[in-house]
């Protein structure tokens, strides 16, 4: 379709649904409380009946019961009475509907009709930004995406909840995982005592795992998700901006079918390795389990993509490996401030998709050879506020793989919001970079 055909169509509007929503509340004003959160005075296409809204919106600011006459009243205080029609049209909104009962039927017209006009306006609007030369086109890209979002979110209003909404809710999600018999509310990690301590990973929450280079930030944000992508087949995204997908593949089948990773990357392979890789390899392949290794990724492409994730492929928990490499917009600014920057986006997008995220973080170098602290987390005090929960990893530094297959390790929970601080016990397998639960010797 045309420009020229686009500017011959009249804008999206329902007036009959418009004054079925006046018309029933004047019916049934006890409905006001439930259609004054979802339904704002803009949403209306007609200005008068916007006029009789914001009337209506007035009275209910004032505890005052809505009826043709009430209304009439408020709007000549307001000195919009002729604005809405006057004495006439307040008199014939009843004739338009029969009962109240279908009135958050006739808001969700309303309420589309508005998102329609919307979209076209945020079109025009998109349409002359790609005109403008002074901004690079990923920065247009990122406005368009928010724009999009912004329109998607007019679909979920925010809402005050009264206490008793909040109790009855809260019993049912309690008695629910009562139900369920598990200790699980969340996306669990696979190291069943760190999962006894948090009982998951929450939603909307932000995960921190810190530790020095090559005690494995990398190996046990895989393993997690292998239990999580693999094992229980939970929807996953894994950002690596220091790895590429290739090596991030091999790794996991590595862990997977328990193959030493310097034979995969030798190639130096048996034929029962051969018959555990293609297992292993048929396990992964059909795992939701989403990759993107884009190295030093701009803050505003790492949100844009997490949004995309969240969108197509419905992800239930995102990993990003890690914080030091992503980069903002402003590349002179002191580290401090950038790393401010990146930990409250990312606890802003944890809670937009109402997911978790999971970020891996490096720790200063006094902590080295030694069991690092909430202090030692490298370039801003803001990731320990910003956090939900801090993890850090702890292990003695090995020569040899031959030499010890199997050591132990340590993962601490210095912070956890919700919940108890304590130290994990577990087995690093070196040969194939995996961490898994420490054997009870009982």
């Amino acid at each position: 379709m045309d420009t020229l055909e686009l500017k011959d169509k009249i804008l999206p509007q329902n007036l009959e649904a418009e004054q079925a929503v006046l018309g029933a509340l004047l019916l049934d004003w006890q409905a006001m409380s439930e259609v004054a959160p979802k339904l704002k005075p803009d949403r209306f296409y007609s200005f008068q009946n916007r006029v009789v809204y914001e009337g209506m919106e007035s009275l209910n600011r004032q505890n005052k019961r809505g009826d043709i006459l009430t209304l009439k009243t408020e709007l000549e205080n307001l000195g919009k009475l002729e604005q809405a029609g006057g004495d006439a049209y307040i008199a014939s909104l009843t004739d338009a509907v029969p009962t109240s009962a279908n009135i958050m039927y006739y808001v969700d017209i309303v309420n589309d009709c508005a998102i329609r006009r919307d979209m076209i306006k945020m079109s025009a609007e998109l349409k002359a930004s790609a005109f403008d030369t002074s901004k690079e086109s990923k920065y247009l890209l990122e406005e368009a995406e928010k724009k999009i979002f912004n329109l998607a979110d007019q679909r979920s209003n925010t809402n005050i909840w009264e206490m008793q909404s909040v109790i009855n809710s809260t019993i049912t999600l309690i008695d629910n995982r009562y139900k369920n018999n598990s200790e699980l509310t969340g996306v669990p990690s696979g190291i069943a005592r760190l999962d006894t301590m948090t009982s998951g990973f929450q939603k909307s929450e932000l995960i921190i795992i810190g530790a020095r280079p090559s005690i494995g930030k990398t190996a046990f944000a895989l393993s997690m998700m292998q239990e999580i992508a693999v094992e229980r087949k939970i929807p996953c995204g894994f950002f690596s901006l220091e790895m590429s997908s290739i090596s991030i593949g091999q790794r996991l089948l590595s862990q997977v079918a328990r193959i030493p990773s310097s034979k995969l990357r030798k190639g130096m392979l048996s034929m029962a390795d051969f018959q555990k890789l293609q297992d292993a390899g048929g396990k992964c392949y059909n795992s939701p389990l989403y990759i993107c290794d884009t190295p030093n990724m701009q803050l505003l492409e790492l949100r844009a993509m997490a949004r995309r994730m969240k969108t197509n492929y419905d992800v239930q928990i995102i990993f990003i490996d890690y914080i030091g490499l992503i980069t903002t917009d402003n590349p002179g600014a002191p580290v401090y401030e950038t790393v401010s920057e990146i930990s409250k986006s990312l606890k802003a997008l944890a809670r937009e998709l109402d997911i978790p995220i999971v970020a891996l973080c490096q720790v200063a170098r006094d902590a080295e050879g030694q069991e690092p602290n909430l202090a030692q987390l490298r370039g801003s005090g803001s990731i320990e506020q910003d956090a939900d929960v801090v993890l850090f990893l702890h292990r003695e530094r090995i020569k040899s793989d031959e030499e010890n297959p199997v050591q132990e390790a340590k993962c601490i929970v210095a912070k956890q919001r919700n919940g108890a601080c304590g130290d994990v016990e577990m087995m690093f397998f070196p040969s194939f970079t995996k961490f898994e639960n420490k054997v009870s010797e009982n």
